[in-house]
């Protein structure tokens, strides 16, 4: 075979590996039983869009896809730890507990206060 056909073949087989990859990722964000592994699945997809970018720019010789490819892992990047940050102030949310109904907008004190427990958690 010569060079050029090997390439071929390579891009191709790295297209249908890349979308069947794809395919699963996108299964996995609409189907991932937790938060946690919605957002690995959506960092995956743009490991993926980036190796799409990268074959792309092999199969056409122009280069500045590359650049575009490394700007878009940056991106990608950034908003994996977006994404961390808001899973885990909503997991911080979660852990406070509810807070007693039949008390509106009462901080710790007047919750204590109201249940007949001072400071340190003494009757009256």
């Amino acid at each position: 075979m010569a060079e050029n056909e090997i390439l071929v073949v390579a891009i191709w087989t790295g297209l249908a590996l890349l979308s069947l990859a794809f395919l699963a990722t996108v299964y996995r964000v609409f189907v991932g039983p937790t938060l946690g592994d919605r957002v690995v699945a959506l960092d995956m997809l743009v490991g993926i869009a980036i190796g799409f970018i990268a074959i792309i720019a092999i199969k056409t010789g122009f280069m500045l896809y590359i650049d575009i490819a490394i700007a878009l892992g940056l991106i990608g990047f950034l908003a994996t730890i977006a994404f961390a940050r808001f899973i885990l102030s909503r997991k911080t949310a979660d852990e406070e507990g509810p807070v007693d109904p039949g008390i509106t907008s009462a901080g710790p004190a007047r919750r204590a206060k109201a249940s007949g427990k001072g400071r340190r958690g003494r009757g009256k």
